[in-house]
């Protein structure tokens, strides 16, 4: 019987310490998932904060090259259309007021980008015939909140404006540019189409600017909240662009 007691407090105390351990053991190494989890959130925390320093920066560069790229292309089609001048400065005044004060700022109005687009395509107008085919077709809901509000990228419609024109069949008798913009639901549509002119050929600009800057631009700034669609029936070139921006305000929101 002493035997068999002794035999059971051994093992008594041997499951005691077995039992301390394994809970040492436990407690350590919830500690350490705990101090590991930490630092993985700081890593994330950082990582996400350069990742925006990084995405802010490239914006910077991109943006730095697109204003001095429009200049050039806005004067350059007042120089061909001397007889036109005094018309076209007008138009000029308020693109050049948009580019150097609103186009500074991160984000617009929709309302202010569209106005801003439709003196654009007056400049561009002096390029070509009062024959051709240039329609321009406005689609908005005005009385939606966010058609107001600073949550559009400025000069985002610029590339694909001055795609179709630059790219467009100007002697055809049926040739035509058409720019629609809809804004409706929250979300920014435009539409450009034209018919692509045989003697030239749809490429990227050598220098990195135009649709190359776009598309960059957008997947930055809005990431999975917009599309872009670009392809050709026939000889016409057909681009479409829709910006969620209620959801990318919505994230802006949750990320602070």
């Amino acid at each position: 019987m002493e035997i068999d007691k002794i035999t059971a407090e051994n093992s008594f105390y041997t499951m005691l310490v077995l039992s301390i351990l394994l809970l040492g053991v436990s407690v350590y190494l919830f500690l350490k998932l705990k101090r590991t989890l930490q630092i993985n959130s700081k890593l994330e925390k950082q990582f996400s904060e350069l990742e925006v320093k990084v995405n802010h920066l490239q914006l910077e560069t991109l943006e730095s090259k697109l204003n001095p790229h429009l200049f050039k292309n806005v004067l350059n089609s007042i120089q061909s259309h001397a007889y036109q001048t005094y018309y076209s400065m007008d138009k000029l005044s308020n693109v050049l007021d948009y580019i150097l004060y609103e186009s500074k700022n991160r984000f617009v109005s929709p309302k202010e980008e569209i106005d801003f687009a439709l003196n654009l395509i007056e400049i561009n107008k002096i390029k070509i015939s009062p024959l051709f085919e240039l329609k321009v077709k406005l689609k908005i809901n005005e009385p939606e909140p966010l058609y107001e509000q600073k949550v559009l990228a400025p000069l985002i419609s610029i590339d694909l404006i001055e795609n179709a024109f630059k790219h467009a069949d100007l002697q055809s008798s049926d040739a035509f540019i058409s720019i629609v913009y809809e804004f409706k639901d929250s979300k920014f549509y435009l539409t450009v189409s034209n018919k692509i002119s045989p003697q030239k050929k749809l490429k990227k600009e050598k220098s990195g600017i135009g649709n190359d800057t776009l598309e960059k631009r957008l997947e930055i700034i809005y990431q999975e909240n917009y599309k872009l669609d670009k392809f050709v029936e026939g000889d016409v070139y057909i681009a479409h662009l829709k910006i969620n921006l209620l959801e990318h305000k919505a994230k802006m929101l949750a990320i602070g």
